[in-house]
């Protein structure tokens, strides 16, 4: 992490030592605190106050580029469009692994468990970072990396996915590789979960597939999309210079799509009518039309779930009895983004009506999980596919209480994202995803609304490997990871999944209340729903 003379890194060491000291204190006056640094991808309520919080606003520069050793050192809190914009413009490099919204922090999507469309390949975000720069419990600041020579890897480990509660890290060293500017992206119909299984595999097993996800429309329909990192064509050679004029690299025939712009079509509504004309091409016999491949912008590929949240977004056009279509998904685009609507979402309170889960499940039960799914939230598609890479493990070192049966299985991710069943209960239709995922030996991204008991909690995660860290790198005066991530209901509520939240019922139930304080906030603007207590 060397790169002395850097003005950006003294103000950072500069900005490092305060913390240091005030984290220090907090360590002897033995004061639990949380990390206030600006915005949330997260969908779980936010615990923090003025008087226990740590604000590392400031630390939000990408410090330096090193483009002959293909990694850059970078601050907390860069978001995801900070950190491409830094690496790629000026240098043609890029993360291996970028989380699909722009906001998300580098800090964030290390310490969350990210992954993305390259996950396949490349495993989680995290596994991107060689080193970092944490402050320890005390105040202590250390820079350990994978392959730590001074025996911490295990604090490098542990860091990742456990959402600071070893520590503050407080600068990155993540590795880059070489890009070009678009990604050509091919979509595959698929006709059920095992089908989609099938050609996601094939897809992972093609060395040429850089990229790979897919998305169902229901039980019976979806695509998967393999992307490619590609230049244009001829147009993009020097002098437009082709030795062979069927040169299969020629991209130039395809069309280029965007999704960054306010007229341009949401990602999954493009996909899904390029999955129909691939289908309606099938019927008709005609071969040559039946594959369909854009050439996508690079940015514009990594950030397309961006605009609608996915399609989460068109869950506000319901709530607000709005039509959903192209015009007046212009008109309100910018309220459509994920920063924006993150802010409403808490603001709001209407999270907790909302059903939004990333879960890992070997692929051997995922037809049993998404089965399972159909017969008890039917009403919940499209959900998302992402493969993960093999052997890919997730954080918190899950131990052998998975199965045995799924313990070398390929984990799939899946998203199911959606408003709660009106027969039921957010705690209740969450806590019956936890036990069905249990059966399965799946697990969830921690990210979301958590409703596990403590025991069931520490049954799935391996506590003893995690505390023996706490302990080594003095982190027992900070909020552990279960305290961190659960959401905060009594026990008896826990037991029985009946109460409702707050925003279900009384005066922010009454429609539409909390949307329009949401909308409210937004238009105000700020970023104060974090420091709530």
């Amino acid at each position: 992490m060397d790169d002395t003379g850097n003005p950006a890194l003294v103000t950072h060491q500069a900005t490092v030592n305060k913390l240091s000291r005030q984290i220090g204190h907090f360590y002897q006056t033995q004061t639990p605190y949380r990390v206030f640094h600006g915005n949330t991808n997260s969908t779980r309520p936010s615990l923090r106050t003025l008087d226990n919080t740590v604000d590392i606003t400031s630390l939000n520069n990408v410090i330096s580029v090193d483009t002959v050793a293909q990694t850059c050192l970078v601050e907390p809190n860069v978001p995801m469009d900070l950190l491409v914009a830094s690496t790629l413009g000026p240098h043609g490099l890029v993360c291996p692994v970028v989380p699909e919204f722009p906001g998300i922090t580098v800090g964030g999507g290390f310490a969350g468990t990210a992954g993305e469309s390259t996950s396949f390949r490349h495993g989680f975000f995290d596994r991107c970072v060689e080193s970092i720069e944490i402050i320890l419990g005390d105040g202590e600041v250390l820079r350990v990396s994978r392959d730590d020579p001074h025996g911490r890897a295990d604090l490098f480990q542990g860091a990742a996915g456990t959402f600071g509660t070893l520590g503050l890290v407080t600068l990155f060293e993540i590795r880059l590789v070489q890009a070009k500017p678009y990604v050509k992206l091919t979509y595959l119909p698929v006709a059920s979960i095992v089908d989609a299984q099938d050609v996601l595999r094939e897809q992972a097993e093609d060395q040429t597939v850089e990229f790979l996800d897919g998305i169902m429309f229901g039980p019976d329909r979806g695509v998967l999309m393999a992307g490619r990192f590609a230049d244009r064509g001829r147009r993009d050679q020097p002098n437009g210079h082709v030795d062979d004029e069927d040169d299969e690299s020629d991209n130039s025939h395809l069309p280029i799509v965007t999704f960054s712009k306010a007229w341009d079509q949401w990602f999954y509504l493009h996909a899904e009518e390029r999955m129909v004309s691939s289908l309606k091409a099938k019927v008709s016999a005609d071969a040559g039309s039946q594959v369909q491949s854009d050439m996508i912008p690079l940015t514009d590929y990594l950030f397309r779930y961006d605009r609608g949240a996915f399609w989460t977004g068109s869950l506000a056009y319901k709530y607000f009895v709005t039509p959903f279509n192209r015009v007046t998904r212009y008109l309100l685009d910018g309220f459509m983004h994920t920063r924006v609507m993150y802010h409403a979402l808490h603001r709001s309170g209407l999270m907790q009506r909302f059903i939004i889960q990333d879960m890992a499940v070997p692929n051997k039960n995922m037809a049993e999980f998404s089965s399972w799914l159909d017969q008890n939230l039917p009403h919940i598609y499209p959900r998302w596919l992402c493969p993960l890479k093999l052997d890919e493990a997730v954080s918190l070192n899950p131990h052998n209480a998975v199965p045995a049966r799924v313990q070398e299985d390929v984990l799939l991710n899946i998203g199911v994202w959606g408003m709660t069943p009106s027969d039921q209960t957010q705690i209740g239709a969450n806590r019956r995803i936890e036990k069905k995922l249990k059966d399965v030996g799946g697990m969830k991204w921690l990210y979301a609304q958590t409703f596990y008991t403590e025991d069931e909690f520490w049954n799935i995660y391996d506590r003893p490997w995690y505390e023996s860290l706490r302990l080594k790198y003095k982190a027992q005066a900070l909020p552990n990871v279960y305290e961190k991530v659960r959401t905060k209901v009594e026990p008896e509520d826990l037991k029985n999944g009946s109460p409702l939240f707050g925003v279900e019922k009384g005066f922010w139930s009454i429609w539409p209340l909390a949307g329009l304080y949401g909308v409210a906030s937004v238009l105000k603007g700020g970023t104060d729903y974090l420091r709530k207590g």
